[in-house]
């Protein structure tokens, strides 16, 4: 495994759509396993393919309660109202406010390319619905209703 660089606002990367994975081999495990690491070298909750600079839909969750591998997933079903502070490790030391459905039903594919789904709530769905921006191209900062100091919020 290794750390990948992550990639900051500015990069036109963070601004394009990511394609669909097609391949389910030993070279997404790699990947997978990297994002992993790097994520957690970073203190990440969360990780996008673009955001170490890879155009695929890939994204990583991780809670606390519960880590997930998300190969190309689809948003299916969400519901509620969450407002809340939200960071990035693509934009660092920048926080800001956003609204998002307070339960997600998602359904992707794990790394060996069957497909599942779960139902998340709270911060899992702010997580989730923060990684899938990733995946089209949008900074949660594109959306923040305000941005805020990250001191004001514990």
């Amino acid at each position: 495994m290794a750390i990948r660089t992550i990639i900051v606002d500015g990069d036109p990367l963070l601004r394009k759509i990511s394609k669909p994975v097609e391949n389910f081999d030993e070279k997404l495990h790699i990947l997978l396993d990297d994002m992993k690491e790097t994520m957690e070298k970073n203190n990440g909750v969360g990780l996008a393919a673009p955001q170490i600079g890879i155009l695929r839909r890939i994204i990583l969750v991780d809670d606390e309660k519960i880590f997930c591998e998300f190969i190309n997933p689809e948003i299916i079903d969400q519901e509620g109202n969450q407002y809340g502070i939200e960071g990035c490790l693509s934009c660092p030391e920048e926080f800001g406010m956003v609204d998002r459905s307070n339960t997600v039903r998602v359904r992707g594919k794990d790394r060996y390319g069957k497909t599942f789904e779960i139902v998340a709530t709270d911060l899992l769905a702010r997580i989730i619905f923060h990684e899938i921006d990733h995946l089209n191209g949008i900074l949660f900062k594109d959306i923040a209703k305000e941005m805020v100091d990250k001191k004001d919020y514990k």
